[in-house]
């Protein structure tokens, strides 16, 4: 017997629960960072956190939007400590690129199940996957190059203002936020 695909809306749910997961993971990184005194790695990680958390409030909204049901998932612990500075950079350019996976695999359902409102709504996160591999890739350049002197890392990010892009006017309206 053949197994019945999810639907887009279940596999979404699913999404929402990794981009928290991801906000949560970035907030351990930050705590890292923070821990030693590394504050401009530490305020970019928390950076990231907000936006995978306000990724995961659009999705929300996308679902209430189309009236399907929404879940919100259980909060997974996050380790705090790493081997050394290099290691959460390299684990958050992994988890960048699973989640572009996540995002294609949900553009791609959508369009097989033929739900044009959903393939529109994810086509955003296709862009917005690209910016944030190529971000943490070339974090993780920066980071390895300078593992000598994390200070220079510091310098790096401060001089680029990396994560500080701002609002996307383009992006979809979070859960919660003006125009939801």
């Amino acid at each position: 017997m053949a197994k019945k695909k999810k639907s887009f809306a279940a596999t979404l749910n699913e999404q929402v629960s990794n981009e928290f997961a991801a906000s949560q993971q970035y907030v351990a990184m930050a705590v890292y960072y923070d821990s030693e005194t590394l504050p401009r790695l530490a305020a970019f990680f928390y950076r990231q956190a907000i936006e995978e958390r306000e990724h995961a409030m659009m999705m929300i909204q996308y679902l209430l939007d189309v009236d399907e049901k929404v879940e919100v998932p259980d909060i997974k612990s996050q380790p705090t400590q790493y081997e050394d500075p290099i290691t959460p950079v390299k684990e958050a350019l992994a988890q960048e690129e699973r989640v572009s996976s996540e995002i294609f695999g949900l553009f791609e359902l959508a369009r097989q199940v033929k739900d044009y409102r959903a393939e529109h709504f994810m086509q955003w996160f296709v862009k917005e996957q690209v910016e944030e591999v190529a971000l943490m890739g070339d974090l993780l350049n920066v980071v390895e190059r300078s593992k000598e002197n994390l200070l220079l890392a510091e310098d790096y990010i401060a001089r680029e203002g990396l994560g500080e892009e701002g609002a996307d006017p383009t992006a979809p309206p979070p859960a919660g936020g003006a125009g939801g």
